[in-house]
């Protein structure tokens, strides 16, 4: 997907009638000023932001290949390629303009990620033609469980769950799901990654990501050490163990990529044994932080077994929707 390729809005022409609004934003009658607009809202960007978000459209044409972004990635890339002031009251007004333009139709929504949402998702039909179409549609999406074969079975987690749709057009075409804990996980969490690897009998890889600071890298140590202490209780054969590494963030990406750091918050504890700067996980651009996540997969599977499941399931799909398997004639 290439960049001219990504709808555009003007935002110097585009304007939204609802209810009357000042400048960049903020109502102008009476108790109402402060509120925050409902729904669609009319919003008429003074000049400052009308260039600011012209620089959020370049960003967004940038990296059209791994939307939707988070406000985090935006901001970081602002700073990088235009100057934008590096300071969290900068983010938190970029924040605020972005939750503006997109309520004024000026970015679509699907563009940028905010904090997402739990879902316990329920199937039905409308009918048996209802049910019929989408058994058509899954074979003509069909796909074998790419990891079978494999000498370890791949996990993927993330400490910000904004970022997880970026990751899994990474992971999913190895058949690996990406998990969020939203910090460090819950007990519920550590035992449910436990009886997923007490139920193979290949050693589990978790691969994380997350901040370079001190809650970051513990988060990751916490978690390997907490699962690694369960399963090595509960196991029955020796090949049920975790590997676990830390793909991103560390010093070294830090340094290669040459990002800005900042000074550990005060506020963490741990800050107190952390030696240098600390730097966010969004700060990486996405097409870096998508070919490291990447490197780290290829560096723990087979890919000669990845591609003769890739070629089975080729076969498979062509029997599914009745066509000629590759290499037969009808």
């Amino acid at each position: 997907m290439s960049g001219d390729l990504v709808p555009r809005v003007d935002v110097r022409a585009a304007r939204v009638e609802a209810a009357p609004m000042n400048g960049d934003g903020g109502f102008t009658a009476g108790r109402e000023k402060h509120l925050r607009p409902k729904g669609y809202a009319a919003w008429r960007p003074q000049a400052k932001t009308r260039a600011l978000l012209e620089q959020v459209n370049l960003v967004i044409d940038e990296y059209a290949d791994y939307l939707p972004l988070t406000v985090r990635q935006v901001f970081y890339r602002l700073v990088g390629s235009f100057g934008f002031e590096k300071t969290e009251s900068a983010y938190d007004r970029l924040a605020e303009k972005l939750v503006m333009a997109r309520r004024a139709r000026l970015i679509p929504f699907g563009y940028i990620r905010d904090d997402g949402t739990t879902l316990y998702p329920v199937s039905w039909y409308h009918g048996v033609q209802s049910f019929k179409n989408e058994t058509a549609r899954r074979a003509r999406d069909y796909r074998r469980f790419r990891q079978a074969g494999q000498a370890v079975r791949v996990e993927l987690w993330c400490e910000a769950a904004g970022m997880a749709p970026q990751l899994a057009r990474v992971a999913h075409p190895y058949s690996i799901e990406v998990r969020s804990s939203s910090g460090f996980p819950s007990l519920t969490a550590v035992r449910e990654i436990v009886d997923r690897a007490l139920e193979r009998d290949v050693p589990t890889v978790l691969l994380h990501v997350g901040d370079f600071d001190p809650s970051g890298v513990a988060i990751f140590e916490s978690m390997a050490a907490d699962v690694t202490a369960f399963v090595e209780a509960d196991r029955q054969i020796l090949t049920q163990k975790i590997i676990a590494e830390r793909v991103a963030l560390d010093a070294s990406q830090v340094e290669v990529y040459e990002l800005d750091t900042a000074p550990p918050k005060r506020s963490d504890t741990r800050s107190k044994t952390w030696q240098g700067g600390t730097c966010q996980l969004e700060a990486l651009a996405p097409d870096q932080l998508a070919a490291i996540v990447r490197d780290a997969i290829n560096r723990q599977i087979d890919l000669d077994i990845l591609a003769q499941q890739i070629a089975m399931e080729k076969r498979d799909k062509a029997e599914l929707i009745g066509l000629p398997a590759p290499g037969e004639t009808s």
